[in-house]
């Protein structure tokens, strides 16, 4: 996939061989997300073979506009999803975390979608791929039946998320944080924001201070960090080297540690 030329005004992306769904979910989930309330960029056109998206001007990150992103955060959460798994709004069928695919398959239980649809799915891969050996495979298999067990649920039903909340999908603008690049599904809030730490935000504790201010965390979500963090990690394992099963095990072992 390649980004190229538009107006000074506009990205695009560009993809000939890309799945029929694969930029149609990309601004399925953009326009889903911003109807939560998030603030995201901007959709001029889309099809199957590309998607042309408004240019978003830079800025310096701040903690005013961290904190007023993790309200922007609460706010899109609590505008909820269908079911846990469900795909965003004008979508169906398979969409994508990076060039992966991820189903939208829906569950009434967390667990059972996170371990099944989220994490298991890439594991089978990495181990294919040599990323990660038997026995740390047997270790991420175990935390996966005690979250499919449902001791980690959340309160509620599912929440509006954005999939693939990396520090790289956060854009800072001069108006505010910009969403991009969404893997946007009904899932669990906390998962959104173990993504944000994973890789590190700038004013990630201003993040999370706002979206106390304007939305729920339960108690212990900070301790469920490893457990909301399986599922990025096991897609790198899939395709990003030896580091990555590694990291993978270590979170598997805390999910164990926390849930057992």
């Amino acid at each position: 996939m390649r980004g190229d030329g538009g107006s000074r005004d506009d990205v695009v992306k560009r993809r000939p061989d890309a799945h029929p769904n694969f930029f149609p979910a990309e601004a399925a989930g953009l326009a889903w997300l911003a109807d939560g309330g998030a603030r995201t960029a901007r959709v001029i056109e889309v099809d199957r073979e590309h998607i042309r998206l408004e240019r978003v001007p830079a800025a310096r990150p701040t903690r005013e506009a961290a904190e007023e992103f993790g309200r922007m955060l609460a706010r899109t959460h609590a505008a909820g999803a269908r079911g846990f798994g469900c795909p965003p709004d004008g979508i169906d069928g398979t969409l994508f975390i990076g060039n992966r695919t991820m189903t939208s398959t829906v569950h009434a239980s967390w667990g059972e979608f996170y371990a099944a649809e989220r994490v298991l799915p890439y594991l089978r891969v990495a181990v294919d791929e040599g990323t990660v050996t038997a026995d740390e495979a047997a270790l991420v298999e175990r935390a996966c039946a005690l979250v499919a067990s449902g001791v980690a649920n959340p309160v509620g039903g599912a929440d509006r998320i954005h999939g693939d909340l990396w520090t790289g999908n956060v854009l800072w603008s001069p108006d505010g944080v910009v969403l991009i690049d969404p893997a946007a599904h009904g899932g669990h809030r906390e998962t959104d924001l173990a993504m944000l730490a994973l890789f590190g935000c700038p004013f990630l504790t201003a993040i999370h201070e706002g979206y106390r201010d304007a939305g729920r965390l339960d108690d212990g979500w900070e301790e469920r960090t490893a457990l909301h963090q399986l599922h990025p990690l096991a897609v790198h394992a899939a395709g990003h080297g030896r580091s990555y099963g590694e990291s993978l095990a270590t979170a598997a072992a805390e999910t164990v540690r926390l849930l057992a």
